[in-house]
């Protein structure tokens, strides 16, 4: 069954940091592009990052530029996004999905996958 499955979040203090897993399976990761979405109750989703299949190309939202990276181990089938000072805006649930390849967070193409799962919650509060 081609899938994808989050994981890693939980509850932080601002300041602190998790790190996200994409988990593949069925299909084999390097061959896509991955982003990482997040939606926060009441607001529309927003694009955090993405990366290439190759993992030469990432991008980032300006609100967690330099903070958050992306990176991906087509060994283990998984994209991660390290996140890092976090703030209690960060606070979201997290998805991912894979596709063609990436402009600016955003995928592109025409081999969307979206993740079944019910995404990933990171809540950042003191």
């Amino acid at each position: 069954q081609v899938q994808l499955v989050e994981s890693g979040g939980g509850l932080v203090q601002p300041g602190g940091s998790l790190r996200l897993s994409c988990a593949a399976s069925g299909f084999n990761l390097d061959d896509y592009a991955i982003n990482w979405v997040r939606q926060a109750p009441g607001k529309e989703r927003e694009g955090v990052s993405c990366i290439s299949s190759s993992g030469r190309t990432t991008n980032y939202a300006a609100s967690v530029e330099g903070r958050f990276t992306i990176s991906r181990d087509n060994a283990k089938n998984t994209v991660y996004l390290q996140m890092n000072s976090l703030k209690p805006e960060d606070t979201a649930v997290y998805y991912c999905s894979a596709d063609d390849w990436c402009i600016l967070t955003k995928l592109h193409g025409n081999r969307r996958i979206n993740s079944r799962g019910q995404g990933t919650q990171v809540t950042v509060s003191s």
